[in-house]
């Protein structure tokens, strides 16, 4: 069997549209801070900056 691993699933939200556009992943052990790139939201039509919100899984 495998082992419980320490990655999690987040969801990453547009900081002005407030769109979930993106799932991943992320190692809680490695990262425990909440993240925050910059990404392309499709409602936005341009590069803005993403934030996890909230845990998936």
């Amino acid at each position: 069997m495998a082992k419980k691993g320490s990655r999690v699933l987040i969801g990453l939200t547009c900081g002005e549209c407030d769109a979930q556009n993106y799932v991943l992943e992320k190692n809680k052990v490695n990262t425990p801070s909440s993240l925050t790139l910059k990404k392309y939201c499709s409602k936005c039509n341009k590069r803005t900056v993403h934030k996890e919100k909230k845990k998936l899984g």
